[in-house]
């Protein structure tokens, strides 16, 4: 009974997915529209053709995965293609590479008698096109359509300047050169003079290209351009030749379709320059997989470099004869796959919500998720932020949903898949017994957070300690989330202060605590009782203090000497209004720091750790230079040649100031890779923003 109901789930989560999978196809194929990304639509692909492979009875013929593409629109004259243009297979890891790589050996045999070498093309986000051209000029142009059946979009190809109206006639040794068989560089120069040629390319708009009109269309108040590959698939299908040519889209060549028996798959491009068309110059001709993974590697790297949307490697087999051994399967050929780069996006369903409790008492929620693969690797938890989130998500547990993550960015949710919901998804609530201590939860006044109630909430103080000892705060080595509560636990610390007590022989009873780790731990204890003032206020976990914040506060505060009991009374003697005076502090900052600093246990605490031994450095930075003085620095996104801590410091020595966040006060904003939203500001304000080669120039 058990199996018969969860086929029954089975099933209908399959029609679900096609559903949803055909309606987003359609709006791109024939609508020329987009909700979610192309990460997404994998995502949810790869889940129906799973789900089919493991229930292949619940295969039907009109599944999104028996079939190449979107039908034709009814706009276009069709055109039936010389012979299909096939989807590909995806594979999105090493492993799955790997495998296909196997899959193939096990047909072809003894793999070292046929050469298994790659030809590695950039997979362009454009669109995809048939060009014929009869007795050297061009004729008719086509687009992919579903892959038997394409639209003849010739007067619009024609308006693209890299297409060739007339084809380049080469000379006899120039072919020869390529194909190295003197009867069919004369068979091939026949067809390019009285025969029918057909070439294959994507047209795609460039990334510069994009932004140049959707400034002019912004200025003109017409409808913005999504993206480069919509608007390519846009320009490709309007009616008005004109409005194709005000698009400036480019075409690339990739393969030469006639009778011309090539050996080798990377002489394609070799004869598409010939014949005068564009092909694309990085791509590679690699020996092995090791190096497949090195240019898939790079470029996934390097894709923001390039002038067009890329999203991974198309790999092809490079020995032609191989194709017909290897054959065709399903929805394309087994001698070819997409290695797609990791993708910024995926779906996956919300199993359960859980409340965390940060250093502050603050709860947030965060979604547990079956495991997804995004920006390369495979998560199964995401930060909800707040329950203003939630309902503006209008997020349900049980709900599927697009995940995003971008570089280093913790993964979140950004969209509800509202389509794919079965009546069995719950609401989400905000707990009303703190889900650590069991004190209650109050909202915070003119805020959208929620709080544990109880000041001493064991959740809050451990998060505090392990915030306290962290790297980017006071930073002991070795005294980690687990040995913090180790310690808390065996009740030989309460506090930070503690900390300062600890001896190897209260050590030396505790698991995980041989003699010499205890001996490590007290040393790096020791090592850390004279701090940094910057560090340490950033380690007293100030609520919305960070370490920017942090940096400022302690060089605008006139400390003479190491004790914290000066530097607690110059910090008691500011009002919020004198807070409020520090750059990037407002009114909501500078009350949270005045509360903390008249706070009874935030004085007791100080003096403990004062009297414990603790003090603060009384060595300055030494500023070796005024190159930067009075210039303010914002850093956004991830530098190469060095860590964030160590591009900070390198201002400070020049006499600069760090900032968090980019106001008019900014002079400079240091954008390395994949930068974040203080660079759009930065635009918005007029800041000047420089690469990482120019911060360099600068800090010389």
């Amino acid at each position: 009974m058990d199996n018969k109901i969860n086929k029954k789930e089975i099933k209908k989560r399959i029609e679900k997915l096609r559903e949803e999978v055909e309606h987003h196809r359609y709006l791109y194929h024939v609508l020329d529209k987009v909700e979610i990304s192309d990460g997404a639509l994998d995502s949810l692909k790869n889940e129906l053709q799973k789900l089919e492979e493991e229930n292949p009875e619940l295969i039907t013929p009109d599944s999104p995965t028996q079939r190449v593409g979107g039908k034709p629109l009814p706009k276009f004259r069709k055109v039936r293609h010389s012979s299909p243009m096939m989807s590909l297979f995806d594979a999105f890891t090493r492993e799955d590479m790997m495998a296909w790589e196997e899959r193939m050996i096990k047909i072809l045999g003894e793999v070292k008698s046929y050469g298994l070498e790659y030809f590695c093309e950039l997979k362009m986000d454009g669109l995809a096109a048939a060009l014929i051209y009869d007795k050297g000029k061009f004729v008719l142009g086509a687009t992919r359509g579903d892959g038997e059946t394409g639209e003849d979009v010739t007067m619009n190809l024609r308006t693209i300047d890299s297409i060739s109206l007339r084809l380049r006639m080469p000379d006899e040794e120039e072919v020869y050169k390529i194909i190295e068989n003197r009867q069919q560089t004369i068979e091939f120069l026949d067809a390019i003079k009285n025969g029918r040629i057909e070439v294959r390319g994507e047209a795609i708009m460039t990334k510069k290209v994009l932004a140049e009109l959707n400034k002019k269309y912004k200025k003109e108040g017409k409808a913005m351009l999504a993206n480069p590959r919509n608007a390519a698939a846009g320009s490709i299908r309007q009616l008005d030749p004109k409005i194709a040519a005000s698009r400036q889209l480019d075409f690339y060549v990739y393969a030469v379709i006639n009778n011309l028996k090539l050996d080798k798959y990377s002489q394609q491009p070799e004869m598409a320059r010939l014949l005068g068309l564009k092909a694309f110059n990085k791509n590679k001709l690699c020996r092995n997989l090791k190096e497949v993974f090195e240019f898939h590697d790079y470029w996934e790297k390097h894709r923001d470099s390039l002038p067009f949307l890329c999203d991974g490697v198309v790999v092809k087999v490079n020995n032609h004869s191989l194709w017909q051994k290897l054959g065709i399967v399903g929805k394309g050929p087994r001698y070819m796959m997409a290695y797609k780069f990791a993708a910024e996006q995926a779906t996956t369903k919300i199993k359960n919500v859980i409340w965390q409790v940060g250093r502050t008492g603050i709860l947030t929620p965060a979604a547990l998720m079956e495991p997804a693969r995004v920006g390369g690797v495979t998560i199964s938890r995401a930060t909800l932020h707040n329950m203003d989130e939630i309902n503006r998500l209008g997020l349900k547990i049980g709900d599927t949903v697009i995940i995003e993550r971008a570089g280093d960015v913790i993964p979140k949710v950004i969209k509800v898949l509202t389509g794919l919901r079965d009546g069995r998804e719950r609401e989400i609530k905000v707990p009303v017994e703190c889900p650590m201590c069991a004190g209650g939860v109050e909202k915070i006044p003119g805020e959208v957070a929620y709080r544990c109630e109880n000041k001493k909430c064991y959740a809050a103080h451990l998060r505090g300690m392990f915030h306290f000892a962290s790297r980017g705060a006071v930073d002991i080595d070795g005294l980690g989330p687990k040995i913090i509560e180790q310690l808390v636990k065996a009740g030989l610390v309460k506090d930070i202060s503690d900390f300062y007590t600890l001896t190897e022989g209260d050590l030396s009873g505790l698991e995980r605590f041989a003699e010499k780790s205890a001996e490590n731990l007290i040393k790096a204890i020791d090592a850390r009782r004279e701090i940094d003032l910057a560090r340490l206020i950033y380690g007293l976990g100030i609520r919305h203090v960070g370490e920017e914040m942090a940096n400022e506060i302690s060089s605008k505060l006139k400390i003479q000497n190491s004790k914290l009991s000066d530097f607690l009374s110059e910090a008691q003697s500011k009002t919020v209004e004198s807070w409020q005076e520090m750059e990037d502090i407002g009114p909501k900052v500078a009350e949270s720091i005045y509360e903390w600093f008249h706070n009874k246990h935030n004085i007791e605490l100080l003096h403990k750790l004062e009297k414990n031994g603790v003090k603060l450095k009384s060595k300055k930075l030494e500023v070796r230079s005024k190159k930067l003085e009075r210039k303010s620095f914002v850093l956004t996104g991830t530098l190469n040649s060095l860590t964030r801590d160590e591009a900070k410091a390198k201002i400070r020595e020049l006499g600069g100031e760090v900032s968090s966040s980019v106001s008019k006060n900014t002079d400079y904003v240091v954008a390395g890779a994949e930068p974040g939203s203080k660079l759009d500001k930065a635009k918005k304000l007029r800041v000047r923003v420089v690469d990482e080669d120019g911060f360099l120039e600068m800090l010389k």
